[in-house]
């Protein structure tokens, strides 16, 4: 089975701060740093570093050539991305003293994706093969088109949310990855068990990951829902949390193991990368997951 992920690659400028700015202010960073980011990136890692064999597309500008590099470095195939002429995506992001983050994004090449490059990427796949994808890149709506005429299971994370989002062809998704902020843009209703209900109504053939945050997480299809708790942790940064439980999801989902057993070892992942700074690099490894869970059943 081949998977692809086709998203974004950002250089992530994180400030830290006692707290968010407001309207009008002018306040001071206790801190910076440069990381790489990016929600297909991060999402790439999650799922070597879980143990998934992934490609990854995109675009990234001449000053973010290395990021493929990085992804290489952690055994993401990165051959099918391209180096453009805009300059790589970009993401300021600040956190504040209870891990929190706001982050205003710029898309760069991000937004160069077409669908010559699309077509490129999707070559020798078919059949029992997935996508993953976001909403981080230019053609989304192709990359689905594509990806369904060749009979591709779609993974799909609303994120941002945009305006023409019923444009995307969300009807082809296999699963849909939502936090409680995109469900409630998608559906309009404010409570879990309600977006749920409506994402299911509106996409039948679908199933629903909801993430929320502290208070962990739900898959849904049209015969069950499974709950899994969020595993505490004192929260240094919550950057790439999300992606981080979205890629190991993902691998052991890809990998038959029971969603039970899938939603656990995410928010066990998730909840090591929320006590480490920066993205990418705060992802735990599958043998870390491994030992925290056993420590956890008190087998070790």
């Amino acid at each position: 089975m081949n998977l692809l992920v086709f998203g974004s690659v950002n250089i992530d400028e994180v400030y830290h701060v006692d707290r968010f700015a407001r309207d009008g202010e002018t306040i001071a960073s206790l801190s910076y740093a440069r990381h790489e980011g990016g929600k297909g990136l991060n999402q790439s890692i999650a799922l070597a570093k879980a143990g998934q064999a992934v490609r990854f597309a995109g675009a990234v500008g001449e000053d973010g050539a290395y990021l493929l590099d990085y992804l290489n470095e952690y055994g993401v195939d990165a051959s099918r991305a391209r180096v453009t002429g805009t300059p790589t995506g970009r993401a300021i992001i600040q956190v504040d003293a209870s891990g929190r983050n706001c982050i205003i994004l710029y898309a760069g090449a991000n937004q160069e994706v077409t669908p010559d490059m699309i077509d490129s990427a999707l070559e020798g796949m078919g059949e029992g093969d997935a996508i993953l994808a976001q909403n981080e890149i230019s053609r989304v709506d192709y990359v689905i088109e594509a990806a369904s005429r060749r009979g591709l299971r779609i993974f799909f994370n609303a994120s941002p949310l945009t305006r023409d989002m019923d444009a995307l062809g969300l009807d082809r998704v296999s699963v849909f990855l939502v936090n409680e902020i995109e469900g409630r843009g998608l559906t309009g209703r404010d409570d879990p068990e309600g977006m749920l209900d409506a994402m299911l109504e509106r996409y039948p053939r679908t199933s629903v990951l909801l993430t929320l945050g502290d208070k962990g997480a739900v898959y849904a299809d049209g015969s069950r829902r499974v709950s899994q708790a969020a595993i505490p942790v004192e929260a240094i940064d919550s950057t790439g949390a999300g992606d981080t439980f979205t890629g190991y999801f993902l691998q052991a989902e890809l990998s038959g193991e029971r969603i039970e057993t899938a939603l656990r070892r995410a928010a066990q992942a998730a909840s090591i990368a929320v006590g480490r700074p920066g993205a990418g690099r705060s992802i735990p490894y599958a043998d870390e997951v491994d030992e925290a869970l056993a420590r956890l059943d008190g087998t070790r």
